[in-house]
């Protein structure tokens, strides 16, 4: 009989692959080889991720496009009036042209005070924190310093899960197939699991959490029971169990069977017998 962590890292195995990222946001940061551009690409469309997936990927798309190859560079060389004329007319569901144009103007002051969005993040951040909520409560405060940035940025002092944010995060800490990085100084130990209704039934589903609304202390509580199996890490396994929900030919019902049985289902067992790639 498999312990949990050893079908943890079996669905891992088989699902934490490129070739599940489309569609997801995620896609876009493969373009940037630059961190500096990386982050700004990442921070941007972790923000736009909400709603139905394909309106994410063509909104985030549309906004880089406008960036051009260097985000880090534009807002670099781009007076504020600018920024605002550029994006005169942006609206994706709650977020307007306002929200988007201070999002940015608050990427670019960070990035003139700090030389990065990493480095404001470890400004408030320490080596010895348990997790990241330092370091994102400062990269908070630098990028809405006006107020103005709508439910684009959630403030992670607050009782929120800060989905977006912290799967921002993820992508810039870890790496790996999927995931690629970048923040070489901050530990992955650190991460929170971006709490969606995928994790969260997930996450109730391998009895992590009894909470009833999946809010920070809820993606606390899952996080913990994650850093329980596996303290370097806690955050490895969020990209391939949230697949079961997502992608239409991954069924959550099969994934609970899977923990509750250990009876494989029948698409990693297809692919643990070489059918898949």
């Amino acid at each position: 009989m498999l312990t949990i962590q050893e079908k943890l890292e079996t669905v891992y195995q088989h699902y934490n692959r490129r070739k599940y990222v489309d569609p997801d946001p995620l896609l876009f940061l493969y373009d940037y080889p630059e961190v500096r551009d990386r982050e700004i690409a990442g921070i941007v469309a972790a923000c736009l991720a909400y709603g139905r997936v394909e309106m994410i990927m063509k909104t985030v798309g549309r906004v880089l496009e406008k960036m051009g190859h260097s985000p880090f560079r534009l807002l670099n060389n781009t007076r504020d009036g600018k920024i605002d004329t550029l994006f005169t007319g942006f609206k994706y569901r709650f977020a307007t042209d306002v929200h988007l144009s201070n999002l940015l103007k608050g990427i670019k002051g960070v990035i003139l005070e700090f030389g990065s969005l990493e480095n404001c993040f470890l400004a408030g951040a320490g080596r010895s924190d348990e997790t990241v909520l330092k370091g994102l409560g400062q990269l908070y405060r630098g990028l809405n310093q006006q107020g103005l940035t709508g439910h684009l940025l959630a403030d992670p002092s607050k009782t929120s899960a800060c989905k977006r944010i912290h799967l921002f995060l993820r992508w810039m800490v870890r790496r790996d197939a999927v995931d690629p990085g970048g923040w070489d100084s901050v530990s992955p130990c650190q991460l929170i699991i971006p709490l969606d209704t995928h994790m969260y039934k997930i996450g109730t589903m391998l009895g992590f959490t009894r909470r009833k609304s999946p809010d920070k202390m809820c993606a606390l509580e899952i996080t913990a029971g994650f850093r329980a199996l596996l303290s370097a890490d806690p955050v490895k396994y969020d990209f391939s169990l949230t697949r079961f929900g997502i992608r239409r030919n991954l069924d959550m019902d099969e994934l609970k069977e899977f923990f509750n049985s250990g009876k494989l289902p029948g698409q990693i067992s297809g692919q643990m017998t070489g059918d898949e790639s």
